[in-house]
């Protein structure tokens, strides 16, 4: 996986870099109640330089690719998203870390990253499965996954430590190469 670009008429994911920080340091600053949910802590414009280290790092290691987030509309860059935890072996990752700018938020932002996301996992990197974790408080983005057609699996409760401190609940959701292929394609398409 290298030099990953994925667009469409609203978004543009981009590989993240590391002088993305300057894209994306604004939004610690100024929104620092987007990252309430984070698994990470992110509470400062020092804490910003690390995350992206730490998702490049993930990249080199081929555990992860992050992804920046650039809208087309309003000519932005408006957060980041990325997969991880890929398993070619098991044909199986994970979407996740994705955060987006207040402004992006309902949009149909999210929807048009995920779409090209699933289709690459699917169609391209020959995935099986797609899994999402969120944190079991946080409805809105558990309506967020459930809205591009996945599944939910079940909690993992106290599943592992936030950087707040607080033991998170866990909801997995799901979505299958099978469903895709046979129905949640186009029912995400329709939402576009």
């Amino acid at each position: 996986m290298k030099d990953i670009v994925l667009t469409d008429d609203r978004v543009i994911l981009k590989p993240l870099e590391a002088y993305n920080y300057n894209d994306l340091v604004c939004f610690i600053i100024e929104e620092p109640e987007i990252w309430k949910f984070a698994t990470v802590g992110v509470n400062g414009a020092e804490d910003m330089r690390e995350y992206i280290t730490s998702a490049l790092e993930s990249r080199d290691a081929g555990k992860a690719y992050p992804f920046i987030v650039y809208d087309k509309i309003t000519e932005q860059y408006v957060g980041s998203t990325r997969f991880y935890n890929i398993d070619h072996k098991n044909k199986s990752l994970l979407i996740g870390y994705t955060w987006y700018s207040k402004k992006a938020q309902g949009t149909g932002v999210n929807k048009h990253c995920k779409y090209m996301m699933f289709k690459y996992a699917f169609e391209v990197m020959g995935m099986e499965r797609v899994e999402f974790r969120v944190d079991n408080i946080n409805e809105r983005s558990k309506v967020a996954v459930q809205s591009i057609g996945c599944t939910l699996e079940g909690v993992l409760r106290s599943e592992i430590i936030i950087h707040s401190g607080r033991r998170r609940d866990t909801a997995i959701y799901s979505m299958l190469k099978d469903e895709w292929l046979d129905h949640a394609k186009q029912d995400l398409e329709s939402k576009l």
